[in-house]
């Protein structure tokens, strides 16, 4: 049958698919436009499915914060490729992924792919005709909601790294200075309390190690022994614990000075950054152009 151009290009506009992929769809429904979409969303599942073994380790990282200041969420969503994490549809789509995470006070992945988008779509069912029409494996990789009876601060730098922190008493500023600290120190833990036990005595064994093994220390004390060890214990956890880092805007003082002086504590904080813990696969360029020529050859 005959497909007319302006009904491939209603297609293309309802499904964002390519205009052969749109044709296609069209002769096999007999040009039964609602048929035709639907056809096309099944394949958009397929083409989902297909790619998601597929390494997914750039993209963004969105925050999305309510008006009074007091809670925000935070998504990683990610894609194959810098070039795709940097398109407008893409972003939009992220942006879309925090709101609802926002508006479900959503810290949970599942029931954040099943919340629904503007029109209706799921989060999964938008994510899913997106990778079939951009072609890369996307995936809403994790999401968390950040709540309190004080101020959350917020920070993104650019697009690949994301921070929430939850504060009480201070003010704005503070939040969002803490944040950028959170950002740019990248800290593990809140205090020393938060440190797992188990953390603490593998790297008090590695730093009992290091001195016994150090020929400075043979003829040492075993008083002086301890106090070198508390000491290299202490400098890890002091670059790893929120409180106890110098404060970016003044290295003279600890974040923990700070926020005493201004009689505020953190209560929680969440740092994301894209990709990480993510083993990317390292491309080999010249095979991968080598195989599209064999496989055009193999088709001609």
């Amino acid at each position: 049958m005959t497909v007319t151009a302006d009904v491939v290009r209603q297609l293309r506009e309802r499904t964002g698919a390519g205009m052969m992929e749109c044709k296609r769809a069209l002769v096999e429904t007999a040009g039964d436009l609602d048929a035709a979409a639907e056809l096309m969303r099944k394949q958009g599942l397929a083409k989902a499915d297909k790619k998601a073994a597929r390494v997914a380790a750039e993209g963004v990282i969105v925050v999305a914060a309510a008006p009074d200041g007091r809670s925000a969420a935070m998504v990683e969503v990610n894609c194959e490729t810098d070039f795709v994490a940097r398109e407008q549809e893409f972003q939009r789509f992220a942006a879309d992924v925090a709101q609802a995470a926002l508006a479900g006070r959503l810290s949970e992945l599942e029931p954040l792919q099943s919340s629904a988008l503007a029109g209706g779509t799921t989060v999964d069912e938008r994510r899913r005709t997106l990778i079939a029409k951009i072609g890369e494996n996307i995936s809403v990789r994790r999401n968390v909601f950040l709540s309190g009876s004080g101020l959350l601060g917020s920070y993104t730098h650019g697009t690949r790294i994301g921070v929430l922190v939850a504060i009480e008493g201070g003010d704005a500023a503070l939040a969002r200075d803490l944040a950028m600290q959170i950002a740019a120190a990248n800290p593990r833990f809140l205090d020393g309390s938060d440190v797992p036990a188990a953390e603490l005595e593998r790297e008090r064994a590695i730093a009992v190690e290091q001195a016994r093994l150090d020929p400075k220390n043979q003829n040492k004390p075993e008083q002086v022994l301890v106090k070198i060890v508390d000491g290299k214990v202490r400098k890890v956890f002091d670059e790893q614990t929120l409180y106890r880092q110098p404060f970016i805007r003044d290295d003279k003082q600890s974040v923990e000075q700070l926020l005493k002086a201004a009689g505020a504590k953190v209560t929680a904080f969440q740092r994301y950054e894209v990709g990480a813990g993510i083993e990317k696969k390292q491309e080999d360029y010249i095979a991968e152009v080598q195989a599209q020529v064999n496989a055009a050859r193999a088709r001609s």
